[in-house]
């Protein structure tokens, strides 16, 4: 293992999985950002109180303000490198790419949570957009067909569906915010990336890396206006997450 290489993905990988579960979203977003709103769902639906669970609240809030850091003195700064070299309309490309590289998770969680429907709808989309639509860079499937996105899906919400409570929050050094059930849920969510079947570690975590490093660039700005309006970020984003993930496993 080249230790060069491997610290390269590391870090970059690390950055981008800190964005990536830190910061919600309530705006609306084109098509091609559905993912993150998937993930948080709307800013203004999650200010409801939540009455959650927290007993690792002490360690929780340490971690939290870690990752805080982490993105104002890191991340951010690397993203928005990235954002003035890569165009976004590449960006935006690429971001699609990786999308469509998801489709065994999403589609076999659909399967298991009997969504035929949706698993159709990913079966039909991942054809037209491998092929037709240059490996995914391209979505003809919505353009021509409107075929739209059906939704994100992961072990995490098919342990809910199956009526797997979700235990309690924890948020993750870099990883940002979680909780038990979803965390779980993230080893066969990652035996299910192609990526990991055909190539080696260090280029399996690069490519994986840098798909997640690409999409936090599309993004950069959202956290701060969070942590500007809320009154307590920390218990914002734990809440506004919970919402969400309670919403997408009851749909």
């Amino acid at each position: 293992m080249n230790p060069r290489v491997f610290l390269s993905a590391m870090w970059l990988g690390l950055f981008a999985a800190s964005l990536g579960a830190v910061v919600p979203v309530g705006a609306q977003e084109p098509p091609e950002f559905e993912q993150f709103e998937e993930e948080f769902g709307d800013v203004s639906e999650s200010t409801q109180p939540v009455h959650t669970f927290d007993p690792l609240r002490g360690y929780n809030r340490f971690m939290f303000q870690f990752n805080d850091r982490f993105y104002f003195w890191l991340a951010k700064p690397l993203a928005r490198g990235y954002g003035f070299l890569v165009p976004k309309a590449g960006r935006v490309a690429i971001r699609r790419g990786f999308h469509n590289l998801g489709f065994p998770l999403r589609f076999v969680n659909c399967l298991l949570q009997i969504k035929f429907g949706k698993a159709g709808v990913e079966l039909g989309r991942f054809a037209v957009n491998s092929t037709v639509g240059l490996g995914g860079l391209l979505d003809p499937a919505e353009a021509w067909l409107d075929w739209n996105r059906p939704g994100e899906e992961d072990f995490g919400q098919t342990l809910g569906f199956y009526g797997l409570g979700d235990g309690f929050p924890i948020v993750l050094p870099i990883l940002g915010s979680t909780n038990l059930r979803d965390g779980v849920g993230m080893a066969p969510n990652f035996l299910l990336s192609p990526v990991y079947y055909v190539a080696d570690f260090e280029t399996n975590f690069a490519v994986t890396a840098g798909g997640e490093f690409n999409y936090v660039s599309l993004h950069i700005g959202e956290y701060e206006t969070i942590k500007k309006d809320a009154l307590d970020p920390y218990a914002f984003i734990r809440d506004a997450y919970k919402q969400n993930r309670d919403q997408k496993i009851r749909e």
